[in-house]
């Protein structure tokens, strides 16, 4: 992936990574009448989530890449602050 994903595509990808969702789901809770919110397809493009059948239904889940990417952002949100040095003559 040669970009970060914006914050409402990680958003999505941390919605379907907690369980695959049908796709008619996913349809009614991300649908939007604006062509310039394009999270739906935009973590497709980048490969964060698929389609596949669960069930015989048509469902979305989460890629290897979608849980990659979720990690290394949960990773980088989780590191602790770095120390301040203060040295003796402040």
């Amino acid at each position: 992936m040669s970009h970060r994903p914006d914050a409402l595509v990680l958003d999505f990808v941390e919605w379907i990574a907690a369980s695959p969702r049908r796709y008619s789901e996913v349809m009614e809770a991300w649908k939007t009448s604006c062509p310039r919110l394009t999270v739906w397809e935009d973590a497709i493009d980048q490969g964060l989530v698929q389609r596949c059948r669960i069930g015989g239904q048509l469902s979305i889940e989460t890629t290897d890449a979608g849980r990659d990417l979720l990690a290394k952002t949960r990773q980088r949100f989780q590191r602790p602050p770095a120390a301040m040095a203060v040295s003796a003559g402040d």
